[in-house]
């Protein structure tokens, strides 16, 4: 039976702590959960169970590289600030290496029979979803400061749940970063 399955970087539990303490208040649409948090590297969709086996084998192999800093930057919107359908945070340091992590995935996912990407990778953390679009350039303009740092030391594949409420993730099979 296909799973919905993607390729992510988790937030560190302090991580979390930290955003939510620096976050306005309140933020436009409908928030992500802080527990749901997480950079996607590159969504699958359905995939079968030989394929999943597949894409594990092939991240279990790749190389990844040793951990890195990351550090939490500004707010911004997709597709733009007038019009903003997702509120997401970004990162001004370690970008490269979470680049670099979404290339591996890209080419795992390739090499199993997936479609290319169409989209280029920008790293950044979705906090919300916003239907119908709103301006967000007062928000974005009022400069919330995000110093936070993080240590990435692992690439997951996820199994995601949809319906009844927020989308619930399951951890399929956690690959560390080799120092």
């Amino acid at each position: 039976m296909p799973e919905r399955l993607f390729i992510g970087v988790p937030l560190t539990d302090d991580a979390r702590r930290a955003i939510v303490r620096s976050l306005p208040k309140s933020l436009p649409g409908k928030p992500v959960p802080p527990e749901n948090w997480h950079f996607t590297l590159r969504f699958l969709g359905s995939t079968s169970t030989e394929a999943r086996d597949q894409i594990v084998e092939r991240l279990e192999s790749a190389t990844c590289g040793s951990p890195f800093t990351i550090r939490f930057s500004e707010l911004g919107a997709f597709p733009n600030p007038k019009r903003a359908r997702i509120l997401w945070l970004g990162i001004d340091e370690g970008a490269e290496r979470l680049i670099q992590l979404a290339a591996i995935a890209e080419g795992t996912a390739r090499s199993v029979g997936f479609a290319a990407e169409t989209k280029p990778f920008k790293p950044h953390l979705t906090l919300s979803r916003i239907d119908p679009p709103v301006t967000v350039v007062k928000l974005l303009g009022s400069k919330p400061r995000f110093r936070t740092r993080m240590t990435v030391d692992s690439v997951i594949l996820y199994r995601s749940h949809l319906g009844g409420g927020p989308a619930r993730y399951e951890e399929v099979v956690e690959i560390g970063l080799r120092r």
